[in-house]
């Protein structure tokens, strides 16, 4: 990601209005690009550039934005009247996100006192029509967003979309590191890395999970104890893990593990990863307790080699990053299958996000079962309820695929006692049935992110600017419905592939 995320702002007029007019426009449109610098809600800061009056300025500041790696994107407004002909070449050449900002200076319209000068300089009500007849002739993907700037709801719908900007230029840069393969025999969580750093810009490259054990074994025990102690301030730690007890070396392992692991991936340049239990080369356990702090932080993570499923948490993790909430690694476990009460169990053997967590996490040890290796730490509680959302990625062969599903996240009809891992308990929208069978014939993936901090809009406006296919399950979905908008989507993206 950028190291300071700007979004220009864009005003077109025309030369024909004369200065006067000129300098009025130039006002106002600060006034309402400096409304949403101040609003507090994007994730960016909005930069004003001068009106723009003819074709050459146009795309010069297009070619401009697009070779400003600080850059996310670009908001549009018509203030008055720009004949849109003089903006064909600039929104051919622009590679940045774009949202059409369909406003006008004044909120109310002064009645008593209106008259043909006030006509003529507040005319965005058909100048952004002739703009956006052209987006749409040129072929534009754009976010189209109509509201006055003291409207929430209208700089809201522009920091969504803003915020799906920034993630796609976190993403265009996204390094991750895969400590093994894929775990064997599974087919939805491999993938094609070469289309990935191409289409979306992540590069993705295997390490021996041997030169990640040489990194843990080199961590200094004065680290350990620094981080040890950490651990024992912020979690409620079991009694055999703590400094008087029977498993205390089995903490310290876990320790030196998330030591080594950050030092690997701040080295590296990298900020998401995946671990594979078949394939631990030297470590004495799985990465549990290390993974879940990591994602805290905002990297990505992805289990059994799920590459696919790493870049998708870093990049929600990006575009949900101030919002309350959070945001997590999650699998699709089991149901409860009760008339009328119909629920999701999500967990994974040890790696679930504390941002998600509703209470204090307790730092635990029990047996995992496979891997063949030591017991494992990990992070144990219950997801905080909320509205949410998870989402998948598939590789179709001849695209990615996002499926979605708007949920509700609830406390679990009951207490878990016997279940060591960290959980979330989900009623999918409409309802269980329908949203399995659409996420089925989707070709959704098992691994999955969940987010309690962000939306359908966000995840729409991002699968538009980055060209991947959004198929989303929410309350208004029937399974029959669903069907058909998939065979829609697959004739929509293998036509604009081309030949």
């Amino acid at each position: 990601m950028s190291s300071q995320p700007t979004i220009w702002f864009l005003t077109g007029s025309q030369s024909l209005y004369g200065e006067d007019v000129l300098r009025q426009v130039a006002t106002q449109s600060a006034v309402i690009s400096d409304a949403l610098r101040d609003a507090g809600t994007l994730p960016a800061e909005v930069v004003a550039k001068p009106i723009l009056t003819d074709a050459a300025s146009i795309r010069r500041v297009m070619l401009d934005a697009n070779s400003d790696d600080d850059v996310v994107g670009v908001i549009a407004w018509m203030h008055t009247f720009s004949p849109a002909k003089m903006w064909i070449s600039g929104l051919d050449a622009l590679a940045k996100p774009l949202l059409h900002l369909h406003t006008q200076a004044g909120r109310d319209l002064p009645w008593a006192t209106i008259d043909m000068d006030f006509m003529n300089l507040n005319q965005a009500a058909h100048g952004d029509r002739e703009f956006g007849y052209i987006q749409t002739r040129v072929g534009v993907t754009r976010k189209t967003v109509t509201g006055h700037v003291s409207d929430p709801t209208t700089v809201e719908r522009v920091a969504t979309w803003a915020r799906a900007a920034v993630a796609r230029a976190s993403l265009r840069t996204l390094r991750v590191v895969r400590f093994g393969d894929n775990m064997r025999d599974v087919a939805v969580t491999d993938g094609d890395k070469v289309e990935a750093e191409l289409r979306l810009g992540v590069s993705v490259n295997t390490y021996g999970v041997n030169d990640l054990v040489t990194v843990v074994d080199q961590v200094a025990d004065a680290d350990v104890d620094t981080l040890v102690k950490e651990y024992e301030d912020l979690y409620a730690v079991a009694p055999e893990l703590r400094a008087d007890g029977a498993r205390h070396a089995s903490l310290r392992y876990g320790a030196r593990i998330e030591l080594g692991l950050r030092t690997f991936l701040e080295e590296g340049g990298y900020h998401a990863f995946t671990t594979n239990f078949e394939d631990l080369g030297g470590l004495r356990q799985l990465p549990g307790l290390a993974v879940q702090r990591l994602m805290a932080d905002g990297y990505g993570f992805g289990g059994e080699g799920d590459w696919k499923t790493s870049v998708m948490l870093r990049t929600l993790k990006v575009m949900a990053q101030g919002l309350p909430g959070g945001t997590s690694f999650m699998e699709d476990y089991t149901y409860h299958l009760e008339p009328g009460r119909e629920l999701i169990l999500g967990a994974h053997m040890l790696e679930v996000c504390p941002s998600i967590a509703a209470e204090r996490p307790t730092l635990e040890i029990h047996p995992l079962g496979i891997g063949g290796r030591e017991d494992p730490v990990r992070l144990v509680f219950t997801a905080a309820p909320g509205e949410g959302i998870v989402v998948g990625i598939s590789d179709l062969g001849d695209r990615f695929r996002l499926t979605a599903n708007e949920i509700d996240v609830v406390p679990p009809l009951a207490d878990l006692p016997n279940l060591p891992v960290a959980r979330a308990v989900w009623s999918p929208r409409p309802d269980l049935r329908t949203a399995t069978e659409s996420w089925l014939v989707s070709g959704g993936p098992h691994h999955t992110v969940l987010s309690t901090a962000l939306t359908a809009e966000h995840l729409h406006d991002f699968a538009e600017m980055t060209g991947l296919e959004l198929a989303l399950i929410d309350a208004d979905t029937t399974t029959r419905g669903f069907v058909r908008e998939l065979r829609w989507n697959a004739a929509y993206h293998r036509l604009a592939q081309g030949l």
